[in-house]
């Protein structure tokens, strides 16, 4: 993706502290700690995915840093598909995504073509049906069950906090450029409304009664006991990142947890990430994460997170006119592998 022409990083810094940090510091952060969050779940968690609890334990003792390898053979603070299709599902909502599913769709063939460091399978597919033929929806299928459409859905969180309507339709509309199943948009509403409730500061409480709710529907989801899958159907993801969200009560704690059980550990460690994030606020994320996230990442998150969360109907009639435009991430130059 192109960086954006923008005003020096001191007037976003200023915009920050003006628009939000002096009126709601508690949404900011607990807005900013959700994204972060992501993204250092999806750091770490990548160093150790597809390898068993077991295999973990024997070559990392407990993983608890973010120093990179893994399967993609990673530089420490580098991100995975997660935290880049999410960015690339933010800036198109900032070019008109929320009412347009095309915009959406051509956002992640731009992204596909940045040659990325690892894509899912459904996902390629679901980009690459969208380049041939023009669709925004895939057709429903059992194989379309996956992790792929949650993972990337904070930033239809973020723009449409206060307007649930509007966070349904666009969460179902980004999720079915590459994933249409009952299954999957369950999951990716329930993590996405467990979000928004903790974003605007309605506690754990909120967010148990999202998750009751999904169980009475769906008894699938069920997660206590954990049923011990790490696998990237969306199911296993779920019921993994729930155990961990809920059985523990620190950002670290929760995201230590959850990946250390290996399997899909960049996914099930960006969604743990989003919600401790949105429950205990960006100060609560260790810095020694932060200060390894990959500073275009880190740079990327912070200026999209203000810009989402001004699509805000009462927020929008008090951004300032020269509030700058969103930098994105530069092209990758390494080789896309399929999982």
């Amino acid at each position: 993706m192109e960086l954006h022409a923008r005003a020096p990083h001191d007037s976003l810094a200023g915009l920050a502290r003006n628009l939000f940090m002096d009126t709601n510091p508690t949404l900011m952060q607990r807005a900013l700690g959700a994204y972060l969050g992501l993204a250092i779940g999806d750091a770490l968690g990548a160093t150790v995915e597809f390898m068993t609890a077991r295999e973990i334990a024997a070559i990392h003792g407990v993983h608890h840093n973010i120093v990179g390898g893994g399967w993609l053979r990673l530089k420490a603070g580098q991100v995975t598909d997660d935290t880049e299709m999410a960015l690339a599902l933010g800036d198109a909502l900032l070019r008109g995504g929320l009412d347009d599913a095309n915009v959406i769709a051509r956002a992640y063939v731009t992204w596909m073509q940045s040659c990325p460091v690892d894509i899912g399978n459904t996902c390629r597919r679901g980009i690459r049906r969208f380049m041939l033929q023009g669709t925004t929806a895939a057709t429903a299928a059992p194989d379309s069950a996956g992790n792929g459409a949650a993972m990337r859905n904070l930033p239809a969180v973020l723009a449409t906090l206060h307007d649930e309507n509007a966070f349904e339709e666009t969460s179902i509309t980004q999720a079915h450029v590459t994933h249409n199943h009952p299954l999957s948009d369950a999951g990716t509403l329930t993590l996405g409304r467990m979000t928004r409730r903790l974003i605007r500061g309605e506690g754990l409480a909120a967010a148990h009664a999202e998750v009751a709710l999904l169980l009475e529907y769906i008894s699938e989801f069920r997660f206590s006991p954990w049923p011990g899958m790490t696998s990237g159907y969306i199911v296993d993801t779920v019921q993994t990142v729930l155990d961990a969200f809920f059985t523990t009560t620190s950002f670290e704690d929760c995201l230590v947890k959850v990946v250390n059980r290996g399997g899909d550990a960049d996914t099930t460690g960006a969604l743990a990430g989003q919600l401790a994030g949105a429950l205990y606020g960006v100060d609560a994320i260790p810095e020694r994460w932060l200060k390894k996230l990959a500073p275009n990442v880190h740079t990327a998150i912070r200026e999209q997170t203000i810009h989402l969360l001004a699509l805000r109907p009462e927020i929008q009639e008090v951004m300032p006119k020269h509030c700058p435009a969103p930098v994105h991430l530069r092209p990758r130059t390494t080789t896309a592998t399929a999982i």
